[in-house]
């Protein structure tokens, strides 16, 4: 079954928009658990803007799905991972200007480092992702670094068909299937997610090497309107569909 991996980063958001306790991010994992997620994702940046490290540490003691722990390749993040040692530790590009994660982490141009930066949380029994876009050097220096595991940015995807450029992202899309392909031969275990909605989903949802979906902001601003419930349910829906479709074709 595809895996549903959901991240509360967002509601972390809204808490620190105001300050104090309120909405927790760990009760907002323990709900999407309950509705079904297959894990939970949460990136703690070098900023804290969302997710704090006492929600680290409250989501490694609460959780019984496994802990998608995202950061940037720094010495502190580091240190962060191999103290808890949470399920998968995936390595994504930060920039504090940014609003959102803007793109894939450029790997070729880094494979020494990004091959030391990684030893140790693999050795320390951490499933190592790294976020990146469809692009066959990045997954090919992804491979050669040691990863178990890419996710390939689905962002620029579901950006076109936002903005109605259909072709674009039918391009997009088909550059995905091909590089999903292209790693899964490889021996690269495949996620994907950036911006996946109710819309996008089952597309991407359909490639049979994909093995697990990481979505977050669309599912928690859903979520203000039906309840955590209601919107994992609905997305875990279209996504199992979907499989079913590619599987009985």
């Amino acid at each position: 079954m595809l895996r549903l991996g959901v991240n509360i980063d967002h509601v972390a958001t809204v808490r620190n928009a105001r300050g104090g306790a309120y909405p927790d991010p760990v009760r907002a994992a323990k709900l999407a658990e309950a509705a079904g997620a297959d894990g939970i994702t949460a990136h703690l940046r070098e900023d804290r803007r969302h997710i704090m490290d006492a929600d680290i540490d409250a989501l490694m003691e609460a959780l019984t799905v496994p802990l998608n722990f995202e950061m940037a390749a720094t010495d502190e993040m580091q240190q962060i991972a191999l103290r808890h040692k949470p399920h998968a530790v995936c390595i994504v590009p930060e920039k504090r200007e940014e609003k959102t994660t803007e793109g894939g982490l450029e790997v070729a141009r880094e494979e020494n480092r990004l091959a030391h930066y990684i030893a140790p949380l693999r050795d320390a029994g951490c499933r190592v992702s790294i976020f990146i876009a469809a692009d066959r050097p990045q997954i090919e220096a992804a491979h050669r670094i040691g990863a178990q595991v890419i996710e390939l940015h689905t962002g620029a995807y579901c950006d076109f068909h936002a903005e109605g450029k259909f072709a674009e992202r039918d391009a997009e899309l088909a550059r995905l299937t091909k590089m999903a392909s292209f790693a899964h031969g490889l021996g690269l275990e495949v996620h994907a997610g950036h911006g996946l909605t109710y819309d996008t989903v089952q597309p991407v949802a359909s490639l049979p090497e994909i093995k697990e979906l990481n979505i977050g902001h669309f599912l928690m601003g859903e979520a203000l309107f039906v309840g955590m419930d209601a919107s994992i349910k609905e997305m875990r829906r279209l996504m199992d569909l979907a499989r079913a479709d590619q599987q009985s074709a």
